[in-house]
């Protein structure tokens, strides 16, 4: 086994776990841990005991370890890394290798702009958002001015077409003419689909089958682009004698290359499963296979070139809030699963002390319901998918199923820089429940007129026919989190402060979802 750290250390035992250990759990993926460490044997994964010296603390008051992220092992702090097989150390490299030599590739980036222009539909607009900016003014007529990154206006819905753009872009220049990629909302699914379409690149694409019927509508894109549906069923060799998997629902795109959508139903059918199934992919086909990871996820270095694609929403923020108020904002607020949208837009602000950076991640069902996918807020550090980040995990160090009605946050993990983040106290994180959740996509849809948009059908129905024409934007459920999150944050706020929210998402693809939920 490979990674980033300097003498690994694991020792397998059958010894139990001590209790309240911070745990470092390697799901689907084993690896030697760069740690004095005890291994517990379980049938499908690793755990790891994690003494509490065996980590480097950050220290708050080094500002250098801010301005350098990741460092050269793809660390950020203590998190991040590469926890991954031998089998893939040399695409990782090389990798790494290829994109650092494409940032100083003067045609790559003439390219690649050319395409973020004018196929993508870049830069996009700062919209200052009018009636929600006076739906928070106090009784004395003051409150904040809110801002929306329209990332909803790129082509395919999101933000996700950024990165997937500049890494087909990357593997073609890696000679890999077949991709994978994991998705959860669909929209990196469809992103992903749309750059193959457009380059000739075969690409398969692995989703949770439960996200697949809630994000029928993602399915239905992929379809639309050329797809014709197929049913089969492919049994996968986990290990254990006898284990099967069944994956179903495959869908093939014959226009422009062979893309297939794969159901996942293992686990819980979600996110994290659908990642599982792609590194297993990886792991056979890295020869001839890249992998698009749709996150600031995973072993470096994911997490810092994912971050580098979707930093033009926070150099555009910049720009535009100079334009607009001669300033720059003092407040940025954006929803994080994995983190992409969010890293995005912090990035380019890191360094501004001034700016304070909100990430709003999902309660499900409440946090003390065991129903959320609260990572920042109440897991604790272990390693999965590649890479030591906060995890949502028991006592054993097993992860827990993670729960949101946002396809989008509903992963058990998050981008190592987030946890870095959090740790350094950069950046503050918050959560929001599934029920907040629906208010504030309500409350955006229909411009915020009401304090609260009860869940009445009667009502529901009524502001919907009323107040859709008002601001006419609808928001995904995952930037719905972040919307939700303006009814406590806005009243804190002292005058004239100018606020930019990440609008990650349109949501066309939560429609049906939203009704579903509030049974209209």
């Amino acid at each position: 086994m490979a990674f980033s750290s300097t003498n690994p250390t694991c020792r397998t035992a059958t010894t139990s776990l001590p209790s309240k250990p911070h745990h470092l759990t390697t799901q689907l993926i084993p690896s030697r841990l760069p740690v004095n460490s005890v291994t517990v044997k379980t049938p499908s994964l690793i755990s790891c005991a994690v003494t509490s010296h065996s980590m480097p603390l950050i220290e708050k008051d080094e500002e250098a370890v801010v301005h350098l992220r990741p460092d050269s092992f793809g660390r950020f702090g203590k998190f991040g890394g590469k926890y991954v097989p031998e089998t893939l150390m040399y695409a990782l490299t090389e990798l790494e290798s290829a994109f650092h030599a494409l940032a100083g590739d003067h045609e790559f980036q003439k390219e690649l702009d050319g395409i973020l222009k004018d196929y993508v539909g870049r830069e996009t607009p700062l919209y200052f958002a009018e009636r929600l900016s006076e739906h928070y003014k106090r009784p004395n007529g003051e409150g904040p001015n809110i801002y929306l990154k329209r990332e909803d206006l790129n082509h395919t819905g999101a933000h996700k077409i950024n990165n997937a753009v500049a890494q087909a872009l990357l593997a073609k220049r890696l000679g890999k003419k077949r991709i994978i990629a994991e998705t959860g909302a669909g929209q990196h699914g469809v992103a992903t689909a749309t750059v193959c379409a457009r380059f000739g690149l075969d690409c398969i694409i692995y989703m949770g089958a439960q996200d697949m019927e809630r994000q029928s509508l993602n399915v239905f894109r992929m379809r639309l682009l050329g797809a014709e549906v197929s049913m089969e069923i492919i049994p996968l060799f986990l290990g254990i004698v006898g284990s099967l998997r069944v994956v179903s629902s495959i869908l093939r795109i014959k226009q422009h290359g062979d893309i297939q959508v794969r159901a996942v139903h293992s686990g819980t059918a979600t996110l994290k499963d659908a990642t599982s199934e792609a590194i297993r992919d990886w792991v056979t086909n890295v020869e001839t296979t890249h992998y698009i990871l749709g996150s600031v996820a995973g072993p470096h270095p994911y997490p810092m070139m994912v971050r580098e694609f979707h930093a033009v929403i926070g150099k555009e923020t910049r720009k535009q809030a100079l334009e607009k108020w001669g300033g720059k904002p003092d407040v940025l607020v954006a929803c994080v699963g994995g983190g992409s949208n969010a890293m995005g837009l912090f990035h380019e602000f890191v360094d501004d002390k001034d700016v304070r950076l909100i990430g709003v991640e999902a309660a499900g069902f409440g946090l003390d319901s065991g129903k959320h996918a609260a990572t920042l807020t109440k897991g604790e550090v272990g390693v999965l998918h590649g890479a030591m980040s906060y995890l949502l995990q028991d006592d054993d160090g097993q992860i827990t199923e993670p729960h949101s009605i946002s396809a989008g946050l509903d992963y058990p993990g998050v981008g190592p820089e987030h946890s870095f983040l959090k740790d350094l106290g950069r950046a503050e994180y918050y959560s929001i429940t599934d029920e907040e959740a629906l208010e504030g996509y309500y409350q955006i849809l229909f411009d915020s007129v009401f304090s609260s948009i009860k869940r009445s059908v009667v009502l529901l129905y009524a502001a919907f026919k009323r107040l859709s024409r008002l601001e006419g934007i609808i928001p995904a459920l995952e930037t719905s989190h972040a919307l939700a999150y303006l009814e406590k944050l806005c009243p804190t706020l002292p005058n004239g402060t100018n606020l930019v929210l990440n609008c990650s998402g349109r949501g066309d693809k939560d429609v049906h979802t939203a009704i579903k939920h509030l049974q209209v």
